[in-house]
């Protein structure tokens, strides 16, 4: 089991605002299901990173840009803007924490140096 941490001070914010949005009643339906797929995947993400559901992988590009592994997982699939999470190990043993969530890049070339990921 791993706790899931977010990233500061983007990921951070952006998550407290969803849930606040979704909690108080003034989010969009977008963010309604938004908040409903994050939720899901962390959940599989903190009980099992390589569940199959996920197809978590490593990003190279990332891991050479940011010097630590950076990992990939689905929010959602079969989708042309299909959300990602981007995350790390760490900072302690059993931790993993959320570095960024964006659509998928749709461009094949480069498509990870737009990329923009909190710090743990």
């Amino acid at each position: 089991m791993f706790s899931i941490r977010m990233g500061v001070p983007e990921m951070e914010e952006f998550w407290s605002s969803l849930c606040s949005s979704v909690k108080n009643g003034t989010a969009t339906k977008t963010d309604i299901e938004l908040h409903a797929k994050t939720g899901k995947t962390l959940a599989l993400l903190s009980s099992n990173p390589k569940h199959p559901g996920l197809h978590s992988h490593e990003i190279k590009a990332l891991t050479r840009r940011y010097g630590v592994k950076v990992w990939e997982s689905y929010l959602e699939n079969k989708n042309s803007k299909a959300w990602r999470l981007f995350w790390v190990y760490g900072p302690d043993k059993s931790d993993i924490t959320i570095i960024g969530m964006e659509p998928h890049p749709n461009d094949k070339k480069d498509s990870y140096k737009k990329i923009t990921l909190s710090d743990m």
